[in-house]
């Protein structure tokens, strides 16, 4: 059988393309940060195992950091409280230096502990704060947390009904009603219609039969500072507050709101 002949295709010279100009200067144009290569893992090397010289091998804190990371954003704690921890927390008079003790017990407590806790004050006294830090710190020890703004979750139930949408009722509360800890913010902020505080006795008379621990924040008070004023018992009914003596520990704080200091800076100083 013959040989076939192997053919090489032609091959040509192909010219420098030009330079208009120094390739230096290309590159000084470009951010300092492009062809940076991600940040390894000093201990690991990105390998997530630490090896202990003559004990063998561990897995590493950055995988554990990594796993922290991963659990707090399935918590839902908006990007507005995301820098909130006890370590930064500044207590300014006693009921917030009380209210911030019993934060941090329960943290470190839990879950040798029966009742959550609701924190009662006007705004800007640092409730939120503390309910998110409790939150933060119980996603470290490893425990399913959730946060909620009782306005947004409401939003959420009524959006469900809507037959264009792709959700149900039952699948946004579900998640409410399984989280082991939840933080409902701002409860009794919602128009207290028979809807809201039926939906609101539903959610947290489940979580009580089933011994979910819930920490609640809210600007209304149990008595009234003027004839105008609302009371907590006023806007979310008699039934749910008398349950909400038996599932949580009242924390008043009282104080000056904080966010009114953010106008307090000093003037930029003309040149």
């Amino acid at each position: 059988m013959p040989q076939e002949k192997l053919k090489f295709p032609t091959l040509f010279a192909v010219p420098n393309a030009p330079q208009s100009a120094p390739e230096h200067e290309f590159y000084d144009d470009l951010p300092e940060d492009v062809g940076d290569e991600p940040e390894v893992c000093p201990k690991c090397y990105g390998a997530g195992m630490e090896v202990v010289p003559g004990k063998g091998a561990r897995p590493c804190e950055c995988r554990k950091k990594k796993t922290q990371n991963k659990q707090l954003d399935k918590t839902r704690i908006p990007k507005r409280y995301t820098e909130c921890h006890f370590h930064n927390y500044k207590a300014f008079n006693k009921s917030q230096e009380s209210a911030f003790r019993f934060a941090s017990q329960l943290a470190m407590q839990y879950p040798a502990v029966e009742r959550g806790l609701l924190f009662m004050g006007s705004v800007g006294v640092g409730k939120t704060h503390l309910a998110v830090s409790i939150l933060k710190g119980l996603t470290e020890r490893g425990f399913n947390c959730l946060f909620y703004e009782s306005g947004s979750l409401l939003k959420e139930i009524q959006n469900s009904y809507n037959a264009n949408t792709q959700t149900s009722e039952l699948k946004v509360l579900q998640p409410i009603l399984d989280a082991e800890i939840l933080v409902l913010d701002e409860i009794g902020a919602t128009k207290p219609t028979e809807w809201v505080r039926d939906t609101m006795a539903n959610i947290i008379n489940t979580r009580y039969n089933d011994r979910k621990l819930t920490i609640f924040t809210t600007n209304y008070l149990d008595d009234k500072r003027n004839a105008t004023e609302e009371t907590l018992e006023e806007r979310i009914g008699v039934r749910l507050r008398s349950r909400l003596y038996e599932m949580c520990k009242t924390v008043p704080m009282t104080g000056e709101d904080f966010r009114r200091t953010f106008d307090h800076v000093t003037p930029i100083k003309k040149k």
